[in-house]
């Protein structure tokens, strides 16, 4: 601390002594108590303090529970209880902390000091709470990481150098991270001054996608099929015909009715099913074409069911085939939900993903009610490693910019790669885009966080941004796949260098079992892409398998301790989910494990050549060779799977030679919300000559699709049969086409993909 200066003393009160005495009695002063002193509002030194937190009379609960916050960290950063009082019983002799409501914006935080006295205050106790912690973080120094970590640096003399005179108004009036840290502690969601719900004052249960609520297909489609969307000739029930008036009075009933339920609730969603097949009908279309977009059909229709309910606000989406924007102007009591879904992460929006750039600035240009649905993490593969950190600090700053007051980060909600990091990183950016950079908010967040390790955290966040900003090509996907990426910044030398990170981050504290669980989580992301890049046999390092000393295949050691490793860390964390499509950790563990069995099989069809007699289209690189290459394709389509659309897989292997076979094996995968099917059925064929086959049987599908399906699964088309001689094995699965007219994508052709074809 500097020194603090005493002012001089008035030798007028001092008739009877000498100036020697003065001078010296001066000096002590000076020597004595200045030394811990600096010029300003001495709120705390020595575990003493002067000053009451005084709360006003009658006072809300969030300005009382602000009150003991401040209590709290004071006592913990100045190990002094300073007590808290009710307005009308403070002490009028003691110095004062006020906590006010101001008659200033509602969001505007407000810190000064009027004297010996400090207010903190704002427009509303919700401000309130915000500047208690703003204070805290920008005058006292804490900070919070995560609901078990936080920043609070201890202050034998706690000074504030006057005049205290601090404001702020955030821009991004609501803030909200998609994070579990935040929905499940109220508390620390306060700390960072986020929202502790997805959709705060929404109707519950009428938050997305509503269309599919307010007139359920079960009820309306067999009776009134004109409700729904007409395509290509017919109708199904995929999104609703907007132009109908019996569908405007049913929705506008169901509206009302949930309103009715929920007095307290001030927001519902009007918005379309989570699918683009919207209305053709000769009426939807010519409005679609006045409007120069599908919004202009939506926004119309949301105008009339707003204009009901004036005192209340009706949200929209404006996503995928609604997103461009239309002429018509949404009434003033409809909100605007932005969807970024299909932009590519590996750069900002305003560099990779322009059309929604513009979009963005044309719906600004007709409503100041716009609210940001933005994305932030892979959705396929929640703990995947996702290079997109340095970008979320450029599109919150053109969202803000863009006015866009309402902004929601969808995080997933359960962990992901750096889970609490990007939690914590992604609050910080929308309280105030502007204060620090990212690489200042990562640097404090991995020092606090992870200590001693914290350098090598941030390396590997260095390391992986610099090599996917040297890919310029790269789409970093939502829906995307480690695999995509192993050509590019998880190459196999890059993943052992990430690796080594990691190894030296865990021995710095080895001897900190917290620090160290939080460096394994940290660690996630590598392993699983290193799993992934085992499981592709990407290298001579990367595999699922080793010869042993007899030259026969056995589980690869370092991939079976990498698994037991990854699961450990996932169960101490209660980290249970892989993916949004309710695939779990432990699924993830006995398909690994269950791959690790398949690859030390013996199999007649390693490496023969795959001649396809119908055709596949974009994944694998269509090259029939996956069918037999050894590498097993995972739980995500991008993942060694080679995929048929809208027409049946059918294939013949040359074994080379005429061999005895009595079984063949071959796996599928199912994603449904991707209309990715298992087929109807696997028939296999046997012939000696490539002309004339034999059936050996056909394998039915075990879990045909129903709306209950599980969504993502793997499952082998096993059969066995007497031995056979054979020299080709003919495999011939059965494609659904088109999905059922309930499914989401009715209408248009569905997949299968196929993987790893065992013969023995």
């Amino acid at each position: 601390m500097k020194k603090q200066k005493v002012k001089k003393v008035n030798s007028k009160f001092y008739t009877g002594f000498n100036s020697f005495r003065i001078v010296l009695w001066v000096l002590l002063i000076v020597t004595g108590l200045g030394s811990c002193k600096e010029k300003g509002m001495l709120l705390a030194e020595k575990g003493k303090s002067d000053y009451q937190i005084v709360t006003p009379e009658n006072a809300d609960q969030k300005i009382i529970f602000s009150a003991k916050e401040l209590q709290n960290y004071l006592q913990k950063t100045a190990k002094v209880k300073i007590p808290v009082v009710d307005q009308k019983d403070q002490d009028k002799n003691k110095k004062s902390i006020f906590l006010k409501i101001l008659s200033i914006d509602k969001n505007t935080v407000s810190i000064r000091s009027e004297g010996d006295d400090l207010i903190i205050g704002g427009g509303s106790a919700e401000a309130v709470k915000n500047a208690v912690y703003v204070f805290l973080e920008e005058y006292l120094g804490c900070d919070w990481y995560a609901p078990d970590a936080e920043k609070v640096p201890e202050h034998k003399s706690l000074v504030l150098k006057t005049p205290v005179k601090y404001s702020y108004t955030p821009e991004i009036v609501t803030r909200t991270v998609h994070s579990r840290l935040f929905y499940d502690d109220p508390v620390f969601a306060g700390k960072l001054r986020v929202t502790t719900e997805s959709f705060p004052h929404y109707v519950p249960g009428a938050r997305v996608h509503t269309f599919r609520k307010f007139v359920p297909e079960e009820k309306y489609y067999k009776e009134h099929p004109e409700y729904f969307a007409l395509r290509n000739g017919k109708r199904i029930p995929t999104q609703l015909c907007l132009t109908n008036k019996e569908v405007l009075k049913i929705v506008k009933d169901s509206v009302a009715a949930l309103f009715k339920r929920n007095p307290g609730a001030r927001v519902i969603s009007v918005s379309q099913n989570d699918n683009t097949q919207y209305c053709t009908c000769d009426d939807c279309s010519k409005i679609d074409q006045q409007e120069g977009s599908p919004a202009g059909n939506m926004i119309r229709f949301v105008n009339k069911v707003a204009a009901d309910f004036p005192d209340k606000t009706i949200s929209t989406l404006a996503y995928q085939y609604t997103r461009k924007p239309c002429k018509t102007r949404p009434a003033e009591n409809v909100l605007i939900t932005l969807c970024s879904i299909e932009c590519d992460r590996s750069a900002p929006i305003t560099e990779k993903c322009t059309p929604f750039a513009e979009d963005l600035r044309g719906w600004n240009k007709l409503t100041s009610h716009i609210r940001i649905w933005d994305y932030t993490t892979q959705f396929t593969n929640f703990l995947a490693p996702f290079p997109n950190i340095y970008t979320l600090q450029p599109n919150i700053k053109f969202f803000r910019d863009n006015h866009a007051k309402w902004i929601f980060e969808q995080h997933s909600s359960n962990p992901s790669e750096l889970f609490e990091l990007r939690s914590y990183l992604t609050a910080k950016l929308l309280w105030n885009p502007d204060k620090k950079t990212t690489d200042e908010i990562l640097t404090d967040f991995t020092g606090g966080y992870y200590e001693e390790a914290g350098s090598f955290v941030k390396k590997y966040i260095d390391l992986i941004h610099q090599k996917i900003k040297e890919d310029p090509d790269f789409f970093l996907f939502l829906y995307g796949d480690p695999s995509q990426a192993f050509d590019s910044y998880l190459n196999p030398e890059l993943l052992k260098t990430y690796d080594g990170f990691f190894d030296q981050a865990e021995k710095a504290v080895e001897e900190k079992p917290v620090v160290l669980q939080r460096v394994k989580e940290a660690r996630l992301g590598v392993d699983y892409a290193i799993l992934e890049a085992c499981r592709k046999n990407l290298s001579k390092d990367f595999t699922l398998t080793k010869p042993d000393k007899n030259g026969n295949k056995m589980v690869n050691p370092y991939v079976e301790k990498k698994l037991e490793q990854f699961m450990e860390t996932c169960n101490n964390a209660d980290i249970t989910m892989m993916n949004e499509m309710r695939f779990t950790v432990k699924d993830y563990y006995n398909s690994y494990k269950k791959a690790l069995a398949v690859a030390t099989q013996p199999n007649k069809a390693l490496g023969k050549k795959v001649a396809l007699l119908t055709k596949p289209k974009k994944y694998a690189n269509e090259d029939p060779q996956v069918l037999t290459d050894g590498a097993l394709g995972g739980n995500g389509f991008y993942a060694n799977w080679l995929g048929f659309e809208g027409n049946d897989l059918e294939a013949v292997i040359d074994l080379g030679e005429l061999q005895p076979v009595s079984s063949v094996s071959t796996a599928f995968l199912q994603v449904t919300n991707h209309v990715v099917f298992f087929p109807l059925e696997v028939t296999y064929y046997y012939s000696n000559d490539n002309k004339i086959f034999h059936k050996l049987g056909t394998i039915k599908n075990k879990y045909p699709l129903t709306k209950k399906s599980k969504v993502n699964d793997i499952q082998y088309f096993n059969l066995k049969f007497p031995k056979v001689d054979a020299k080709y094995i003919k495999i011939k699965a059965l494609s659904m086409k088109t999905p059922p007219y309930w499914h989401h994508a009715a209408g248009q052709p569905s997949w299968i993909f196929a993987d790893e074809v065992l013969i023995n």
